[in-house]
């Protein structure tokens, strides 16, 4: 069960993650439009999972790969955006969120 300040900062994180992918790391992305989903943080707040959704998704695993590699990166500008709020930077660490590809496989077996 998460708690409040966890929820907090979870939020605090996805939406300042969703403007540095929307503005700031456009090289790393390439075109594609990245999504910040969801984020969570852990307990002692030294991780922050950030699930991605990619479009379009024939390069999924080519811009995650670029996202991985650029991690410090990412993560010193998220220190930039959030630090007067939290004084350790979570390390980050990427997924790919599949929700939307697992929608549209259950509409088109329904649809069958």
């Amino acid at each position: 069960m998460d708690t409040t300040r966890q929820k907090r900062i979870s939020r605090l994180i996805q939406k300042e993650m969703g403007e540095i992918f929307r503005s700031e790391i456009r090289e790393i992305v390439r075109g594609t439009m990245v999504s910040v989903t969801n984020a969570r943080v852990t307990s002692d707040m030294s991780i922050a999972k950030i699930y991605l959704s990619i479009f379009p998704g024939e390069h999924k695993e080519e811009i995650l790969e670029n996202v991985l590699h650029n991690n410090s990166k990412i993560r010193y500008l998220l220190g930039q955006k959030v630090g007067k709020q939290l004084r350790i930077i979570p390390e980050l660490q990427f997924f790919i969120d599949d929700s939307l590809d697992y929608i549209d496989n259950i509409d088109r077996l329904l649809n069958t």
